[in-house]
């Protein structure tokens, strides 16, 4: 026990780490986002005619858990949120996961999953996680029977401390646009500003989820580590203790032998003289 509490520890210790590293690139990733949905919105203000008129004929969503244990019910309250609100919609969905912790629990629903991606462990991870995942995403929404697909992520929010559901494709949960009298200057075509900052705004905004939901999760994993040193410094405690009176027990025990002992000897001694 004294070698598990050991090990957990050094784990706990990986989390608060990891929770320091992440702490300054999320925050950055924020603003990032922040920018493009402002600049996203003032633009489609004075363009409404660029908004879809109807709803994608169907939706990818990405589901992004752990690629690591030790963080509770981390995956397990994904997939409950995701039973309890996704799966009366109307529009078809399909599902895409990250992590091996998560892909795990979805085996006996293979027929639900286009895609089982690897997630990242620690934040030096994310930016190949990500290239992996846009570089899927490109494929399946511009060929085949999910092009012009919708998308939405699936995911635990460090911001909040809750599960969020954020839809990414079409631009339409965007923030009110500032009041201007005058249209933004552009310099390209509109329609192809739109395509090149929805491009922009997919980036940033996947980018933000991953360091998110990695902050969660290792937030999650710091917490749940501590309850069990906690829980492991009780039960050492206990066996310390019945180690201690069972010891006792057997210093008694050999001191209560020794005096018979020596009282056999005394006898003998008298008995002799």
């Amino acid at each position: 026990m004294a070698e598990i509490s050991g090990i957990m520890s050094a784990m706990r210790g990986v989390a608060l780490m990891e929770t320091h590293i992440l702490q300054e690139s999320l925050l950055t990733q924020r603003r990032m986002v922040a920018s493009i949905e402002k600049t996203a919105a003032t633009f489609l203000a004075w363009h409404p005619e660029l908004l879809p008129v109807a709803e994608p004929a169907c939706e990818i969503c990405i589901l992004i858990g752990s690629e690591q244990g030790f963080c509770g019910d981390f995956n397990e309250a994904l997939l409950r949120y995701r039973e309890a609100h996704c799966n009366n919609q109307a529009t078809p969905g399909y599902v895409l996961t990250l992590g091996h912790r998560l892909a795990s629990r979805l085996v006996g629903d293979s027929e639900l999953a286009v895609l089982r991606l690897p997630g990242a462990s620690v934040a030096d991870e994310v930016p190949a996680v990500l290239l992996r995942l846009t570089r899927e995403l490109n494929r399946l929404l511009t060929t085949g029977e999910l092009a012009g697909c919708g998308l939405s992520v699936l995911y635990h929010c460090d911001a909040t401390g809750d599960i969020r559901l954020r839809h990414l494709l079409p631009l339409r949960d965007l923030p009110a646009p500032d009041a201007s009298p005058y249209p933004p200057e552009t310099n390209l075509p509109d329609g192809e500003l739109l395509t090149a900052l929805t491009g922009y705004y997919l980036y940033a905004a996947l980018n933000e989820v991953l360091y998110s939901s990695l902050m969660a999760e290792n937030r999650q994993r710091h917490a749940h580590m501590d309850r069990s040193l906690k829980k492991l410094e009780e039960d050492s405690e206990h066996l310390q203790q019945a180690y201690n009176a069972q010891r006792q027990e057997d210093i008694t025990e050999e001191i209560e032998v020794i005096l018979l002992s020596a009282g056999r000897l005394d006898d003998d001694y008298e008995w002799r003289q």
